[in-house]
């Protein structure tokens, strides 16, 4: 996984580099500057520090890491915030670019990162939210290294706006609905109406089952009526002997055979995604890059024609090929996967779909805020 978030102490995290917000003099000052000193060796940090001097806000200097687990603390300044008007958004990606691009010279293969300025400097939490992930992802699509965003506690992490701001309304109009369906669906019902319906209980429990069965499997609108069997069928000892021979001649010359199934079989999934990167154009690069896995997993896949992927990387892999629902669902499909109603992972990944928002970094800090597994491997 290129990039990933998690709740914990920053001195903690084993990263070849780590990203302190340290004050402009050469000082220990509070908040993470003061962890970062006390974890890694105050006074030897400290003599380290004092060789930099004065830094501008937006800068980065390396020292050594001494105590911490990692190879090198990287210092920036962040910007205290005003009212937003005075480059401080500017300033606060200058922080992130310049940290990333020394970390890259001093040949890192992993960065890890608070919420720079978030703290005593009062940056609002979202819009340095926003400044980090679109950093790391530009970052990305150039350059190898693994990225960590680590955030302290909830309180550190905060979604604002219009595309976040839907998706819990999202989930309670359909997680909800469909657990209440399929415990309603289970309720004894009449058989008052001598049609396939059975009277208004019977129809509204198709129309539950068929929704659920829609957006689980993809089943066609027909199957609560094809399914539906005639009141004679119901009654237990009811259909005549030649009826029930007739049924199963019919049912016996529908079913097909093994070898018909083997026969036609679909595209394997490493067939399916390889076919449509070549039909949409896309380069290798950016498709694992935008799926946010590394480039040894998707060399993987490429030479393994019958590769199984977990269902988080499926999943990531239709984002980066910016899939609809219905070619998602069928692309997942392919590695024996489905979207579920009672699943708040799949119903976040369907939320950005129908928004058509593939960005997994984007999804993935709605995930994190969730509690869910992210997307990447």
């Amino acid at each position: 996984m290129a990039f990933k978030i998690i709740r914990n102490d920053i001195t903690k995290v084993k990263a070849d580099s780590i990203v302190n917000t340290a004050n402009p003099e050469p000082i220990c000052a509070g908040g993470t500057d003061s962890a970062v000193y006390n974890a890694a060796g105050k006074e030897e940090l400290l003599k380290e520090r004092q060789k930099i001097g004065k830094m501008e806000v937006g800068e980065a200097k390396s020292t050594p890491a001494f105590n911490l687990p990692a190879k090198y603390i990287i210092h920036t300044v962040g910007p205290i915030w005003d009212d937003g008007k005075n480059g401080e958004l500017e300033n606060l990606r200058k922080c992130y670019d310049n940290c990333l691009n020394l970390s890259a010279e001093l040949e890192c293969k992993s960065i890890a990162f608070p919420l720079i300025s978030t703290g005593v400097y009062g940056f609002p939490k979202d819009e340095a939210l926003k400044i980090a992930v679109s950093a790391f992802s530009e970052f990305l699509l150039k350059k190898d290294m693994e990225i960590i965003l680590v955030v302290f506690d909830s309180e550190s992490f905060v979604l604002s706006g219009k595309l976040y701001s839907g998706i819990d309304e999202f989930i309670d109009e359909n997680y909800v609905s469909e657990v209440r369906n399929l415990e309603y669906a289970d309720e004894e019902v009449s058989l008052e109406d001598d049609s396939c319906d059975f009277g208004e209980p019977i129809r509204e429990r198709r129309k539950s089952e068929e929704r659920f069965l829609n957006r689980l499997f993809g089943i066609g609108k027909n199957y609560a009526k094809e399914s539906c069997p005639s009141n004679d069928e119901m009654r237990v000892g009811s259909v005549a002997p030649e009826s029930a021979q007739s049924l199963k001649i019919h049912s016996a010359a529908k079913k097909p055979s093994l070898d018909d199934r083997v026969k036609h079989l679909g595209d394997t999934w490493q067939k399916s995604l390889l076919d449509i990167i070549d039909e949409k154009g896309y380069t290798d690069i950016e498709v694992y890059k935008r799926a946010n896995v590394d480039r040894k997993l998707f060399s993987k896949i490429r030479s393994n024609p019958s590769y199984q992927p977990k269902k988080i990387t499926a999943v990531a892999f239709a984002l980066a090929l910016k899939l609809n629902l219905d070619d998602t669902k069928d692309f997942i499909g392919r590695a024996g996967y489905a979207f579920s109603p009672s699943s708040i992972f799949d119903l976040i990944i369907e939320y950005f779909i129908e928004q058509e928002v593939y960005d997994t970094y984007t999804i993935n800090l709605a995930l994190f805020d969730h509690k869910q597994p992210l997307l990447g491997e």
